[in-house]
């Protein structure tokens, strides 16, 4: 277990101290109040409610991001749905077929299920964006009879488009388009007989004997369901998510190949905001944001929740037993077990870029708030030539012959 008051423990700056808020004990109340859920390693800054201000600047902050598309119509989020219903009954139907083939008692009651992770199931994907699906299987469906005979049930599929397999990434996949939507599919198998419909993916006995590519697979359903655990409201964690993620976009800092921050650690670093402002609306969120991560003591962890023991023995993120884990820039801790940095690209370089965009981001955020900027001022994105004397440009080429 980490300490909060440890050497890993996840600081939060301010300004200004908190203003004390009453301690809530056991199931009694204080002040004729109910008591209230704690959220995160640590006690929230403020339980203040938001203003007839807020609300307005939150409005203005919807409007501002409704021109660069960022919201999806119902039509289409309609139409996502209906092909994620395909593609779950497809799931099943091929489980059921194989199942068959492998002389399965039962064969019949037998099934799987299609699991959705990352951005859709955050809640925040754009117009036109993918999907990412995992399919979940019984204990008998073997990961080559995914990538061999789904595959092939795949292909022969007429709204079935742009098949491809990547068998031997880090985290195995499956590619395609099914009725015009992209989906990355992966696949893992629980040691279950069956997968039933309600079934809970966050909890770790699902781990027991499984090997490491299912439990990468698994990784990004656990990390994505245990995130919407963990915030205190899900719509404004959802709004102020969209906001960073717009902005990160356009500041040119979202990339976790090119030593940023991908999707799940923006995600993260919104979450632990919602978490110490837990009754905040998205345009205080968005300050506050900026706010805490402008003036954070790295290399001390964000930490959603305290990581807890486990007996399955999977390598977590520790730096007091591993060495390498010493050396991370930006550690930000995913929540669900095994527990590990999704920043671990994150160079000196790149730190100190998105340290000076969280500055920026700040600054442009208090002048929102005192009328001095409209929102859009927040998504401009940065004039390359004015921040920079010198750069250089690669050109590449090749040619082949047959």
């Amino acid at each position: 277990m980490f300490s909060t008051n440890g050497p890993f423990a996840a600081l939060v700056l301010t300004p200004h101290p908190p203003p004390p808020q009453p301690l809530w004990c056991g199931n009694g109340t204080v002040g004729g109040q109910p008591p209230l859920k704690h959220y995160g390693i640590t006690s929230s800054i403020s339980l203040a409610l938001p203003g007839e201000t807020d609300h307005l600047l939150t409005q203005r902050l919807v409007e501002a991001m409704k021109l660069f598309g960022v919201f999806e119509d119902e039509e289409e989020l309609n139409h996502r749905l209906e092909v994620l219903g395909k593609l779950n009954l497809f799931v099943k139907e091929w489980i059921k077929e194989i199942s068959k083939t492998k002389n399965l008692p039962l064969s019949a009651s037998v099934s799987g299920k299609i699991f959705t992770f990352g951005s859709f199931r955050l809640g925040v994907h754009t117009k036109g964006a993918d999907i990412d699906a995992l399919c979940v299987a019984p204990r008998h469906v073997e990961r080559a009879d995914f990538f061999l005979f789904f595959f092939e049930k795949l292909k022969k599929h007429e709204e079935i488009k742009e098949l491809r397999a990547v068998e031997d990434a880090f985290v195995p996949v499956i590619k395609f388009k099914f009725y015009g939507i992209e989906i990355d599919l992966l696949f893992a198998r629980l040691a279950l007989h069956t997968i039933p419909d309600h079934l809970d993916l966050r909890g770790d006995f699902l781990l027991r004997n499984l090997d490491i590519r299912c439990i990468r697979s698994l990784n990004g359903c656990r990390v994505t369901d245990e995130i919407l655990h963990l915030v205190p409201n899900k719509e404004n964690f959802r709004l102020t998510l969209r906001a960073i993620k717009l902005w990160a976009k356009r500041r040119g800092i979202y990339s976790n190949v090119l030593g940023f921050l991908g999707g799940v650690s923006w995600a993260m670093l919104v979450a632990r905001t919602c978490q110490l402002y837990p009754n905040a609306i998205a345009a205080t969120l968005v300050y506050k944001f900026f706010l805490i991560f402008s003036k954070w003591e790295w290399p001390n962890p964000v930490l959603l929740k305290q990581p807890e023991e486990s007996h399955l023995n999977l390598p977590v993120w520790d730096p007091r037993v591993n060495p390498a884990d010493r050396y991370h820039l930006m550690p930000i801790i995913t929540p669900a077990y095994p527990q590990q940095n999704s920043t671990y690209n994150v160079s000196t370089s790149t730190r100190a870029i998105v340290t000076e965009e969280f500055k920026y981001g700040l600054s442009v955020t208090e002048d929102i708030l005192l009328g001095k900027a409209d929102w859009s001022r927040l998504f401009e994105p940065p004039n390359f030539f004015q921040k920079y004397k010198y750069g250089c440009r690669w050109h590449s080429s090749y040619s082949f012959s047959l």
